[in-house]
């Protein structure tokens, strides 16, 4: 199966090492930035052949898997557009999920995630589409996490919580269970959230308070 990856950066090095584990017959033909900088460059073994602007022509090659490794902070639209993006031009995109991850039977994991490294998706947990639930991350039982969210490294999503679309749950924070994150919030890195969080509204400190509050478009 011939792939390319999106994105050339760090997180892009994590994904790209996951997908190689996955299966042996996938090769990776390269990678797309839309950075010019790193044109020409190499990425763990993996050439970034170019921008976006490549994907109609690897198509037309018979390329047909993409994976993402575009990361977030805070602001996962980025991510969102590249998801997208491939999807106009009739890509599947894989679903990655690292061999040292633990994902319980009953979880699901929807299209184009990335479940890092380390990370745990426990029972009855729901993953939407183009999640990460980067390295170390824990999703709890039952949790719902919609599309285009952000579980950063070593965050804690207990029992039951609810996190919707695009919003980012900072590094080694807690969200306690039965709360709910609203769409496009930001909860900061470290934080302990123990109430509901409005959509739009970047919370942080322990316990988490607001530390700007809007709403989401």
């Amino acid at each position: 199966m011939r792939v390319i990856g999106i994105g050339a950066g760090g997180h892009a090095k994590v994904v790209l090492e996951c997908v190689r584990a996955m299966r042996d017959d996938i090769e990776v033909v390269g990678l797309l930035d839309a950075d010019k900088e790193h044109h020409g460059q190499s990425v763990l073994g993996a050439t970034v052949l170019g921008g976006d602007e490549l994907l109609e022509k690897l198509h037309a090659q018979g390329v047909r898997h993409a994976f993402i490794g575009v990361g977030g902070v805070r602001d996962n639209a980025p991510r969102r557009r590249v998801f997208d993006n491939l999807l106009r031009h009739h890509f599947e995109v894989l679903t990655v999920i690292s061999d040292t991850a633990i994902v319980s039977p009953s979880a699901v994991v929807g299209v184009g995630s990335v479940v890092c490294p380390g990370a745990i998706v426990a029972a009855g947990a729901r993953i939407g589409r183009n999640v990460i639930v980067n390295t170390g991350a824990i999703v709890e039982h039952d949790c719902e996490v919609a599309d285009h969210v952000h579980v950063a490294s070593g965050a804690i999503l207990a029992g039951g919580v609810s996190v919707a679309e695009g919003a980012h749950i900072g590094a080694g924070s807690t969200v306690r269970q039965g709360v709910s994150v609203g769409r496009d919030a930001v909860v900061a890195l470290g934080a302990a959230v123990i109430e509901d969080v409005a959509a739009g509204t970047v919370v942080g400190g322990v316990p988490a308070r607001p530390i700007r509050a809007g709403v989401s478009a």
